[in-house]
C-alpha cells in the first residue's frame, strides 16, 4: 500500500473534542480531501483478513467487547411482525456487530451494513449467506458523513473500530443522531487511552512494535498495520470524545472502559 503525505513532521498528539482527524492519516498529516481515499485503500488491503487484524490490535479480546456491546444493547426479541425493530451498524462491513444483534434478538430485529468499502461489504454479504441471515441484514454501500436514510429511520446505530477512520467524526455524530428515532440509542465501540499504568506502556510496545511486523509477516501490508496503530494513538481521549458525542445532540452520554482503557464503549440517546 502506498502512502501520500506531505512531508510536515509526525505528530502523535491526540486530537481533543474540536476534530482534527480529518487532516491525519495515522501520524502524517494530510489533505482533507485526500483522507478517505487513503483509508480506503487501507481497508480494501486488509478486508480478507479484518479477523486477523483485530485479533492483533486487541490480543484476541475485540470479540468479547463486541458481545458485550450487544448485551448492553439488548436488542427486543419479540417478533417482527409485532415491532419492526431496526438497526444501522456503520463501518460494519464484515458484520460482525449485525451477526451479534440479529442471533440475540433470536433472529426478529432487522439490522443494515453500512460500510463505504466494498471490498468490506463483499466479505460481509459471503459470510451471512453462510450464516443464512440474508433476510435479516442488508448491505449498504455509503459514506457515514452522509447518510442515504431518511430522519428518524432506527432504532439504534451501532459503529465498532470504525469511527476513528472516518475524516469528519463529527458530521458522523450529527447524522447518527439525524437517523436514529427519538429514544433511539448510540453506541461506540473504539480503541481507546490506556488508563492503567504499566498496561499503557506494554501496549504501546505491542502496538508500534509487533502489530505491523505481524502485519507485514501475515499480510505482507505493514503500512496499512502502521496506520491502524497509530490511528488509535490520534483518535480523542474517552472524555473529550463523550463531549462530542453532547455536541451532536445526545443525551445520557456515557461510556465503559474495557481492559484499563485499551477499548471504550460509549452511549447516547436521542431523547
Amino acid at each position: 500500500m502506498s502512502q501520500q503525505h506531505d512531508n510536515s513532521p509526525a505528530d502523535q498528539s491526540r486530537v481533543g473534542a474540536h476534530g482534527g482527524m480529518e487532516n491525519s492519516f495515522g501520524f502524517q498529516k494530510v489533505d482533507e480531501e485526500s483522507k478517505q481515499g487513503l483509508v480506503n485503500e487501507v481497508f480494501h488491503s486488509v478486508a480478507k483478513r479484518y479477523d486477523v487484524m483485530n485479533d492483533l490490535m486487541s490480543a484476541g479480546l475485540h470479540r468479547a467487547w463486541k458481545d458485550a456491546m450487544v448485551s448492553w444493547l439488548a436488542p427486543p426479541k419479540i417478533p417482527s411482525h409485532i415491532q419492526n425493530w431496526r438497526s444501522l451498524d456503520v463501518a460494519g462491513g464484515t458484520g460482525d456487530i449485525a451477526f451479534r444483534i440479529v442471533e440475540a434478538s433470536d433472529r426478529q430485529a432487522h439490522t443494515t451494513v453500512l460500510d463505504i468499502n466494498g471490498s468490506m461489504l463483499a466479505v460481509g454479504q459471503e459470510r451471512a449467506a453462510k450464516k443464512g441471515l440474508l433476510n435479516n441484514v442488508d448491505f449498504v454501500e455509503a459514506n457515514a458523513e452522509k447518510l442515504p436514510f431518511e430522519d428518524n429511520s432506527f432504532d439504534a446505530y451501532t459503529i465498532a473500530f470504525g469511527i476513528r477512520n472516518v475524516p469528519h467524526i463529527d458530521w458522523a455524530l450529527e447524522e447518527a443522531f439525524r437517523v436514529l428515532k427519538p429514544g433511539g440509542r448510540f453506541l461506540c465501540l473504539e480503541f481507546s487511552e490506556v488508563e492503567m499504568p504499566l498496561l499503557d506502556k506494554i501496549y504501546d510496545q505491542w502496538s508500534f512494535h509487533a502489530i505491523p511486523a505481524i502485519g507485514k509477516m501475515i499480510t505482507g501490508d505493514a503500512d496499512s498495520y502502521k496506520y491502524l496503530v497509530e490511528s488509535i494513538r490520534k483518535f480523542p481521549k474517552q472524555q473529550d470524545f463523550a463531549n462530542m458525542i453532547t455536541a451532536a445532540g445526545f443525551s445520557r452520554v456515557t461510556w465503559r472502559n474495557f481492559t484499563g482503557g485499551i477499548a471504550s464503549l460509549h452511549s447516547g440517546w436521542k431523547i
